[in-house]
């Protein structure tokens, strides 16, 4: 619906200034949110952020915040193992159609495997956080919100129905389509097909066409070699949008104890 909408009328600067806003803040949500603040510890924040960037990561419609968090601690526990819920190297077969069956997999056929990732498990810290858990369960208002906002936002903004259409098209469709596809694509891609300049017990690699729609998240063997660093892109050129984002919340005093790997311990893991 879209793409007909861009071919037939065009892409409006309302509708492109309302995927591009949502898309970052869902995005970073997500990346700075879910993933380094919540699933690795890599800086500390004030509690009104902490619970706006598990908010903001719930709108991506990637999972709730808890169950997000259990998935991803588990897939480092088990990285390219039997137990990672999302790896494209265990026993798909042989030849291209083992390859395809495992990138399937990993991009997004595991998200329809019955198994489910013990939330007491792996992530009791945040059921034991009154507002993850207040978050968690509001998770399907998020999602309303989430789809929600845009075609209000373009309603708003334009005074029209049709504004509004393609404000859902784009800001709230479109938008979810490709975040999802970006995040699925670091766990199938960036564990297949990249570079690997860091020793790790996996398979990870960096993939630099994905860095800046993935907010610094495709340098994912510079992510599993110091899972806890709250940059990825420690590579000289490696754009890291999270990473800049977390620099600016620790000026602004909004979070602290930004964790980063010293010279010493990138030099011991490089190969």
């Amino acid at each position: 619906l879209a793409v007909w909408s861009l071919w037939g009328n065009g892409l409006s600067m309302v509708d492109a200034g309302i995927f591009l806003g949502m898309y970052v803040f869902t995005g970073l949500g997500v990346t700075v949110g879910y993933h380094r603040m919540l699933t690795h510890g890599s800086f500390e924040s004030k509690p009104g952020l902490r619970a706006l960037l598990a908010i903001a990561g719930s709108m991506s419609i990637e999972g709730s915040v808890i169950a997000w968090v259990s998935a991803h601690r588990r897939h480092h526990a088990f990285a390219d193992k039997e137990g990672d819920p999302h790896s494209p190297h265990l026993d798909e077969g042989p030849g291209l159609k083992g390859v395809a069956k495992g990138l399937w997999h990993a991009h997004m056929g595991w998200l329809f495997d019955p198994e489910k990732t013990s939330h007491e498990r792996w992530a009791p810290d945040l059921l034991k956080e009154p507002a993850m858990v207040k978050i968690d369960k509001a998770f399907p208002w998020l999602i309303l919100a989430t789809l929600g906002i845009p075609p209000l936002l373009g309603f708003a903004i334009t005074q029209t129905w049709q504004g509004a259409l393609t404000a859902f098209l784009w800001g709230s469709l479109a938008r979810i389509f490709l975040l999802h596809h970006v995040t699925w694509s670091v766990n199938s891609i960036c564990h297949f097909y990249g570079k690997t300049p860091f020793n790790t017990r996996d398979f990870s690699t960096n993939n630099w066409l994905l860095s800046l729609i993935s907010f610094g998240e495709s340098w994912h063997n510079n992510h599993h070699a110091f899972p806890t660093s709250a940059r990825h892109g420690i590579g000289k050129g490696q754009l890291d949008v999270s990473a800049l984002v977390i620099r600016g919340f620790e000026r602004l005093g909004w979070v602290r104890n930004v964790k980063l790997p010293s010279p010493k311990q990138l030099d011991a893991k490089k190969r």
